[in-house]
């Protein structure tokens, strides 16, 4: 496989690596609160499982980058990141109870999540060096997730929810594959540069959380994106109680995902004109009309052009964020900056969101949503202030 994959072209062997990571992360976030609930978790306790590893994300996703920095090539921490992730979900299958749950939860996801500032590093220096663009590899990536979700919600029609986690575990070891024989093998340190020492990579993390506009971008990115907290965790069990069937709810997430794919894909020079600090506006703004209208429990039909908003709550501040930690980070602190941005917005924000979701869910159902609307006004407003601070950057 080694030699084959060195004919095929970056963006082949970069969408690779998303399409087999993202098959794992389709069926893990809509569908893991279903295994956890058969396992006899309330929802407060499926909350907490879900919510510790995002909430210890600012201390591992920095930590696991820096370590990450001292291998020769990016790719040697990506293929033991996710075999360090198989091993933990695998063991969920006989964890005892909620806390061996939460122990082998917090391993899997731990180590799985931090592959995602990884990853993005190499492909954004990629795609700005032999000009392609970015969301081609990372929306084949989005395409893959549509494929599992929608498997997983006809699967589980004749299989126990155990199932789900023998998925999550086989895509992780296919993620541990495909690192070590088909990424390109970018060096850590360009040539003619000196490898850092421990010590002057944690430096340059201080640098950065010392940055005030760096801090802002990732909180405001934390904001819009740990918004979507309630909807991760709980969206499949209120639309389920709803009567909607699971094939349909592999639909709706599939359409959210579609229109991500989509925006990665074509909307390129449309992102470019407008700049970042303008997408993330736009997400804060859709945030809080897409999770206040959730919060009144919408029929099927409107569900489908709610969905649709995922295409700006989620893709476009995404893409904003990435192009700002870039932008703002030093080459030498790349993997710190993605990894602070990612443990923020995908971890600790989200992990707040989450914690708050479980007992939300438990008290007010629905309603719950409108706590991740004003978790997205509260973006909106950061977005706002951006805009003042760094006009015109792209």
């Amino acid at each position: 496989m080694g030699e084959g994959a060195n004919r095929l072209s970056s963006p082949a062997r970069l969408g690779l690596f998303y399409v087999v990571s993202y098959l794992g992360t389709g069926v893990s976030l809509p569908f893991i609160a279903t295994y956890f609930r058969s396992r006899g978790l309330s929802g407060a306790e499926i909350g907490a499982v879900l919510a510790i590893p995002l909430l210890v994300r600012p201390l591992t996703g920095p930590a696991l980058a820096v370590w990450a920095d001292g291998f020769t090539l990016r790719r040697t921490p990506l293929a033991l990141l996710a075999l360090g992730a198989a091993v933990g979900y695998l063991a969920m299958l006989a964890a005892p109870g909620f806390w061996g749950l939460l122990v082998c939860w917090l391993v899997g996801m731990t180590f799985l999540t931090t592959l995602t500032p990884l990853i993005d590093v190499i492909t954004l220096r990629r795609s700005r060096i032999e000009g392609f663009n970015y969301g081609v590899p990372r929306g084949a990536g989005s395409a893959a997730f549509i494929v599992a979700n929608l498997a997983m919600g006809a699967i589980l029609a004749v299989m126990a929810p155990s199932v789900i986690v023998a998925w999550i575990a086989t895509a992780a070891i296919g993620v541990a594959v495909v690192s070590a024989l088909v990424l390109p093998p970018d060096r850590v340190h360009e040539s003619g540069t000196t490898k850092l020492g421990s010590a002057e990579r944690w430096k340059g993390l201080g640098g950065l959380v010392r940055d005030k506009t760096f801090v802002l971008a990732v909180i405001t990115v934390g904001l819009i994106q740990g918004a979507h907290a309630f909807y991760y965790g709980f969206s499949a069990l209120l639309w389920r109680k709803q009567g909607i069937p699971a094939p349909m709810i592999g639909v709706l997430w599939g359409v959210g995902v579609a229109v991500e794919v989509g925006f990665m894909w074509f909307a390129e020079p449309w992102r470019r004109k407008i700049g970042p600090e303008r997408l993330l506006v736009l997400g804060g703004s859709a945030a809080v009309l897409r999770w206040t209208a959730y919060a009144f429990a919408p029929p099927l039909w409107l569900l489908f052009p709610l969905q649709a908003l995922h295409a700006v709550t989620f893709a476009a501040s995404f893409m904003a964020s990435l192009r700002l930690i870039e932008r703002l980070a030093p080459p030498q602190s790349a993997s710190a900056g993605q990894a602070i941005n990612s443990a923020l917005s995908a971890g600790f924000m989200l992990g707040v969101g989450t914690l708050a979701s479980g007992p939300l869910f438990d008290a007010f159902g629905t309603k719950g949503y409108l706590a991740m609307a004003a978790m997205g006004g509260l973006g909106l407003i950061g977005a706002v202030k951006l805009t003042r601070l760094r006009p015109g950057l792209s």
